[in-house]
């Protein structure tokens, strides 16, 4: 079974942060840049304080009215979340996921930080890992084959 290590191997281990300080409308410009739906969030010394979504945003700034430009990430953030280790099983964080309803699991080696996985990273490595993925190629034989009988 593909561990997380296997996971962050295929897709880059690049962590998106920002400090504890930042106000929430830099954390999205940051978010936007990199097309993801979560950025850690690392206290003075560097290390994970929290986790800021998209589903903060919505609700605990939008629903409450509250200003982007005027509210620092440290105030809205998921603190302390739940993080995953290089040899935590793809199961195992489908399961986390799942149970605690969460979309993004910071990575550790130990005390450091080393990525991040999403629920469609996740997915997709236990999709291919199953061999449910079918090459593009395969699909269009089949699609030709359904389409013009005798064509192959």
């Amino acid at each position: 079974m593909k561990t997380v290590k296997d996971i962050l191997n295929a897709k880059g281990s690049e962590i998106v942060s920002i400090g504890i300080d930042a106000m929430v409308v830099d954390a999205l410009v940051k978010m936007s840049e990199k097309n993801i739906g979560a950025i850690l969030v690392l206290n003075e010394s560097g290390k994970l304080a929290g986790i800021f979504s998209e589903r903060d945003l919505a609700r605990k700034i939008i629903i409450k009215g509250r200003s982007c430009d005027m509210t620092k990430v440290k105030e809205i953030m998921t603190p302390d979340p739940w993080f995953v280790e290089l040899s935590t099983s793809m199961e195992d964080c489908l399961k986390i996921m799942t149970a605690r309803k969460f979309r993004h699991l910071p990575v550790k080696d130990g005390d450091e930080l080393v990525g991040v996985v999403s629920i469609g990273d996740v997915v997709k490595a236990y999709i291919e890992e199953q061999g449910l993925i079918i090459s593009a190629q395969a699909f269009e034989i089949g699609q030709m084959e359904r389409t013009i009988p005798g064509a192959i």
